[in-house]
């Protein structure tokens, strides 16, 4: 089979590429720069814009699966082309279909919904990889600084996203379905930076912000007001979906969730202060899909 993979170069969209790759598929992934795109040896990767449907008719020629995320372009506005996405996915022949949840109802989610594929809708709980916008500050300082330091989060493995997806789009039985994925445990701030210090040989002091003082830091670097009041809202009041386990992955997957200090050990290298450039970078991509 031929899988194409869109989002391909974001946080999740290289966990799908990667976990259809174990699996033993052909994967084709998309992206706007192919020549700066890195991937695996085995990945056919091709060029292509979901703004642009036109320019997916090529990389979809041979697919029999699709993975697609609901957002597109340097700001990552809603897509407002799925129903000529889906048309060429339909006419190239298409038959599996999985959408990474944006956090709201967008017209390509409520197209796949609403189409013939056998669809799957994966609905993840805040990422691990949220964290690596600690890296900064644990690097220069070790210190982490939070408002609401106790509040709880079922944060999920990037990579338990990618083989939620890749076996929705390899297998049977998952046609409209929506799954919502989380980690294994429910884990506060203060779990969490434990778990990067003893990942990196190094304690990592947590500092709690008030919530005026948050405000004060995250105005102070340029972040919208909608996107503040949006962490405000959901750090203060985290909704039971976010900090709620569930056993989807081992259901689908067949194997349990990876834990926060799994991830913590992958990724300790971008907490120390010796980080090499590359690992430094990999901030950047923590919250692209």
């Amino acid at each position: 089979m031929t899988i194409l993979v869109t989002g391909a170069t974001g946080t999740v969209g290289r966990r799908v590429v990667e976990q259809l790759l174990e699996r033993g598929e052909h994967v084709r992934a998309l992206t706007r720069d192919p020549e700066r795109a890195e991937f695996p040896a085995g990945v056919e990767v091709v060029g292509g814009d979901l703004e642009d449907p036109a320019s997916l008719a090529p990389a979809l020629r041979g697919a029999t699966g699709l993975h697609l995320i609901t957002f597109g372009g340097a700001l990552f506005a809603p897509l407002e082309t799925a129903d000529e996405i889906l048309a060429l996915a339909e006419e190239a022949g298409v038959r599996r279909v999985t959408v990474l949840h944006g956090g709201g109802e967008t017209p390509m989610e409520t197209a796949v919904r609403a189409s013939d594929f056998a669809w799957t809708v994966v609905m993840p709980v805040e990422f691990m990889a949220n964290a690596l916008e600690w890296a900064p500050g644990i690097r220069s300082e070790g210190v982490v600084r939070e408002p609401f330091v106790d509040r709880l989060s079922a944060m999920v493995h990037e990579s338990d996203i990618g083989a939620v997806a890749a076996v929705a789009l390899t297998e049977d039985g998952h046609g409209g379905q929506e799954y919502l994925v989380t980690g294994p445990q429910a884990l506060t701030v203060r779990d969490k930076t434990t778990a990067i210090g003893a990942a990196r040989g190094a304690d990592v002091e947590l500092v709690e912000l008030t919530e005026e003082q948050a405000l004060e830091t995250w105005r102070g670097q340029g972040m919208p007001e909608d996107v503040i009041a949006f962490l405000i809202d959901v750090y203060r009041d985290t909704p039971p979906e976010g900090r709620t386990v569930l056993d989807t992955v081992e259901k689908v997957t067949g194997r349990p969730a990876r834990s926060f200090a799994q991830w913590a050990e992958e990724h300790a290298h971008a907490f120390r202060a010796e980080a090499s450039p590359d690992l430094r970078d990999c901030t950047a991509e923590a919250g692209s899909p």
